[in-house]
């Protein structure tokens, strides 16, 4: 890239951001005049032919035009790009409950931007409070787990003995008493070394309620919320193309792809953003996705993000999903 000149940048730039607002192939006359460069013609046909040559641009069909690569947005966004800091009106996220937090932030993000609100519910704390079991029949028992949060998880376990109601209430005071308060994968570790110590019966009880809870939370975790996905209909650059729509929707229904992209964007500060199939996780040539981790009073517990076309105005959708995010970490820290 070292080789391009202020000119051929600047010519770069308003192609992109040209074809950003109307979606056309850009020809050298309308470069002309969008640039605000004093150039012929013919001077602006050398330097697009030699954007072409870096693989920053292309031309589609016969048309006379150009349109930017995903190299070429990768450029724009990671040197052209100036991102105006005004604030966006956004309403607040009414923080009663978490998950109506997660849920409400994928509909702003999705009614915002106008494409998709894509939301990684937190990771939950594998943290137990209380927990207690509950006899269903013969060999069928509630497993019930409070998490320091208020959490409430259920599950139904089928231990190969019929245990006594004493002994369910005695194992889950054994467990309250000594363990409450750590993760329920270091319980499963100190009960592998305390195992000679209990009675085997309410061992195995212990093993499978703290299996089963540890089962339960992370299954809880990893949620992806999802809002907008009729709005890629009302974009050309897909509604002609229905394979295309059709692969993109295989996505959304999928979710585990996304969590995996979700997952990366997790462990990088602030805001970002993978063009074309730059992620190798989700790998469209169409959809870009601009991302940003959130909070939970100071530590980062989850991603959120916005998905659309290629052709999207990164500017603002960087200033939706940095605004969302501060909105998301506000109202769960403030539970």
């Amino acid at each position: 890239m070292t080789s391009m000149d202020e000119r051929s940048k600047l010519l770069l730039k308003s192609l992109v951001e040209r074809y950003i607002s109307d979606g056309q192939p850009v020809g050298s006359r309308t470069l002309s005049k969008a640039s605000g460069l004093d150039l012929s013609p013919a001077t602006i046909r050398n330097v697009m032919a030699d954007l072409e040559d870096l693989g920053l641009i292309v031309s589609p069909h016969t048309s006379s035009g150009r349109i930017p690569t995903a190299k070429g947005y990768r450029l724009f966004v990671d040197t052209m790009l100036t991102v105006q800091k005004e604030a966006l009106s956004a309403p607040s996220l009414a923080p009663d409950q978490p998950q109506k937090v997660i849920a409400n932030a994928a509909h702003l993000l999705s009614d915002l931007s106008h494409f998709v609100g894509v939301v990684m519910a937190p990771k939950r704390s594998m943290v137990f409070r209380h927990l207690e079991f509950l006899r269903l029949s013969d060999k069928r028992l509630l497993v019930i787990i409070v998490s320091p949060e208020g959490d409430v998880q259920n599950r139904v376990i089928f231990p190969p003995v019929d245990y006594t109601q004493a002994e369910l209430i005695e194992t889950a005071n054994y467990l309250n008493t000594h363990y409450s308060g750590m993760s329920l994968d270091g319980v499963r570790e100190k009960l592998l070394n305390e195992v000679d110590r209990l009675r085997g019966e309410i061992a195995s009880l212990m093993k499978a309620a703290v299996q089963v809870g540890a089962e339960a939370m992370t299954t809880e975790r990893d949620e992806v919320v999802i809002s907008g996905e009729r709005n890629l209909l009302q974009v050309s650059d897909f509604s002609s193309d229905m394979g295309q729509m059709r692969r993109a929707f295989e996505l959304f229904e999928q979710k585990a792809q996304l969590m995996r992209l979700l997952d990366i964007s997790v462990n990088a500060p602030g805001v970002r953003i993978f063009i074309g199939g730059e992620s190798q996780i989700v790998p469209f040539e169409e959809l870009s996705i601009v991302s940003a981790p959130y909070q939970v009073n100071g530590e980062v517990v989850g991603t959120l993000g916005v998905i659309g076309p290629t052709r999207m105005p990164y500017d603002r959708m960087i200033q939706i999903v940095d605004i969302t995010s501060r909105l998301v970490s506000n109202a769960l820290s403030h539970q």
